[in-house]
């Protein structure tokens, strides 16, 4: 009978566990998509004013907004990972991560709101359908899952490295923010092959970029 009582709680325990962690991401969700996620580093773009004509801010307000679906994207997908991820180092690194994705994310709405722009209408879309992909993408194991990391992130330092390239020169602000972004994507990804990241059959890497394509397109203008 005691042994009956101990395994329902234990059961009920980790119902409540899971329970518990649904609500917080669903907060979280909350946060990030409610434009109330706040940085836990200085905004690298400094206090320097930029000088720029209004067709080059509608240029940089889209790249910028596309840039904050791109940190809309990781922070679901690193943190629903993180969730159902059975190794603790790794799931530690996965947090790492979004977290410094939210400074990210923080620093990019900063800029949209210079920019007297707004972040994707379909960041909620960008959201749940990451959230879920981070579900799927955990069940392949620890390999796959840092694998899948570091294709992110491999694939959002050559869309970073070209917005540099067509930001306009005097959006110093918006450069300092871009270029920060691509050092930390740099060292997630880094780090994610430190730790045994499987490479992801060509295939999904095809598939990957379809789908950023698809997204960036859309959030230039929308």
């Amino acid at each position: 009978m005691n042994r009956s009582l101990s395994a329902g709680a234990a059961r009920l325990h980790r119902r409540n566990s899971l329970f518990d962690q649904l609500l917080t991401e669903a907060n979280r969700a909350l946060d990030v998509l409610g434009r109330s996620a706040r940085a836990s580093r200085p905004n690298p773009a400094g206090k320097e004013v930029s000088d720029i004509t209004p067709q080059e801010a509608r240029h940089a307000a889209g790249l910028m907004r596309v840039n904050h679906v791109g940190e809309i994207c990781a922070q679901a997908l690193y943190r629903s990972q993180a969730m159902l991820c059975k190794d603790p180092q790794v799931t530690q690194v996965l947090l790492h991560a979004a977290q410094e994705e939210v400074d990210h994310l923080a620093w990019c709405d900063d800029r949209l709101r210079e920019l007297d722009s707004r972040p994707s209408v379909f960041n909620p879309l960008w959201y749940a359908g990451s959230f879920a992909l981070g579900l799927i993408a955990s069940r392949a194991g620890v390999p796959y899952n840092l694998g899948f990391m570091a294709e992110t992130e491999r694939q959002v330092e050559e869309h970073l490295e070209s917005h540099l390239e067509t930001l306009p020169v005097a959006d110093a602000r918006s450069r300092r923010i871009v270029e920060q972004m691509r050092d930390d994507e740099i060292e997630h990804r880094r780090t994610a092959e430190h730790n045994g990241a499987a490479g992801l059959p060509p295939p999904i890497k095809s598939v990957m970029r379809m789908m950023s394509k698809v997204m960036t397109t859309t959030a230039y203008r929308l």
